[in-house]
């Protein structure tokens, strides 16, 4: 599908079609967005120190927490950004292909 966007300048909210969106803030946990990722975190949960930097620079929320340590990742919500790895300083999470 192609859209028509020459006049995009004077397009109001509902002139064009829906995408991908979220249509209001703080309800982001109401949709499942996972679908959107190319890669996967995947946890390492001996090499885990719960640190929890990566629950600090996740900007999904999608870090897993109980009793204050790293428990697993929400993949409903988890857009595979790559943050939590590149971030986690004992390389307990590392980033792959999402499995079609």
């Amino acid at each position: 599908m192609t859209w028509d966007i020459s006049n995009i300048k004077k397009w109001k909210g509902g002139d064009h079609p829906a995408g991908v969106t979220i249509p209001e803030g703080g309800t982001a946990h109401q949709y499942k967005t996972g679908g959107w990722r190319s890669e996967k975190p995947e946890w390492f949960e001996d090499r885990c120190t719960h640190c929890m930097i990566c629950w600090m620079f996740c900007p999904d929320t999608s870090i897993e927490i109980k009793d204050e340590k790293m428990v697993g990742i929400d993949f409903d919500h988890c857009k595979g950004c790559g943050i939590c790895a590149e971030e986690c300083p004992v390389d307990a999470i590392e980033m792959n292909e999402e499995e079609k």
